[in-house]
């Protein structure tokens, strides 16, 4: 009956964080004027709170259902690109880091999880940019290659060390309500 209790009170959490990352997604901005197609969403940080808190595989949930809550919902301008390059970058960032983390429990270890996270979803881009970009901008290959130092690796860049920052900041703090049953 314990295990009953626990699966059903992470699934609540789990929920509520879903919740908020769809709040969150609403509030999206471009931060590269050269690519205003390439937007920053704020829902990243709470699906990789929901990644420290729970593991990787409910914060990757977290952040699938999130996605697809917010395209089914509230669409997505990019359509369905967006939503799969979304999905892509929530599974490198989320899976590792949250894998990271939930071996290393100490600061230090949550900033080594944000870093290999963040770097495994730039490097995770790139290929998701070459192979889906190209469709969705109706362009070459080769205009996204052109694309890659200049827009596409300094927003990823930037996207992770944002959500990175915030998410170091804000988890000890939230972690006593995340971990209370």
């Amino acid at each position: 009956m314990p295990n009953t209790r626990i699966s059903t009170v992470l699934l609540a959490k789990m929920g509520l964080m879903t919740a908020i990352a769809l709040i969150c997604s609403m509030f999206h901005f471009p931060i590269l004027p050269a690519a205003p197609f390439l937007e920053f969403e704020v829902s990243d940080i709470p699906v990789l709170i929901a990644a420290f808190a729970f593991g990787p595989i409910p914060g990757f949930i977290v952040g699938a259902v999130s996605i697809l809550l917010h395209d089914v919902i509230i669409g997505m301008a990019s359509g369905p690109y967006g939503m799969i390059m979304h999905l892509v970058a929530n599974a490198a960032f989320v899976l590792i880091a949250g894998a990271i983390y939930q071996r290393h429990k100490t600061k230090k270890g949550a900033l080594i999880a944000l870093l290999v996270g963040g770097l495994s979803m730039t490097a995770a881009m790139i290929p998701a940019n070459l192979f889906i970009t190209p469709h969705f901008m109706g362009v070459p290959v080769e205009a996204v290659v052109a694309m890659l130092p200049t827009v596409i690796l300094p927003f990823n860049l930037i996207k992770v060390a944002i959500d990175g920052v915030v998410v170091f900041l804000l988890y000890k703090r939230l972690s006593p309500f995340l971990h209370r049953y």
